[in-house]
C-alpha cells in the first residue's frame, strides 16, 4: 500500500485547504513529527554509557536529521505560501 492510499483522508483534507504542494508538505511534516516522537521515545531507553542522560549517538543523529528535514520543509511551505 502506498502512502497516497494510507494517508488519503489527510492528504485530501490538507490539499483542499492549502493546495496540493503545501498540503502534501503538511502531511509529510506530520509524518516526520511522528517519527521524531518515536525516536525520542527510543532515546529514553537507549542511553549513552559515555554521556549518561543522553541518547546513544545514532539516536541523536537520527533526531538531528529529522529536525533539519522538518526545518527545510517548513521553509518550503513558507515559500509556497500565497503572498498578500
Amino acid at each position: 500500500m502506498t502512502v497516497f492510499n494510507e494517508k488519503q483522508e489527510e492528504l485530501e483534507h490538507f490539499e483542499t485547504r492549502m493546495g496540493v504542494p503545501r498540503g502534501r508538505l503538511a502531511v509529510t511534516m506530520d509524518l516526520v513529527t511522528d517519527a521524531m516522537a518515536l525516536v525520542g521515545q527510543h532515546g529514553v531507553y537507549c542511553q549513552s554509557q559515555r554521556w549518561p542522560g543522553k541518547p546513544v549517538m545514532d539516536v541523536q543523529l537520527i533526531m538531528k536529521h529529522l529536525t533539519d528535514a522538518k526545518e527545510l520543509m517548513q521553509s518550503v511551505m513558507e515559500e509556497l505560501k500565497p503572498k498578500s
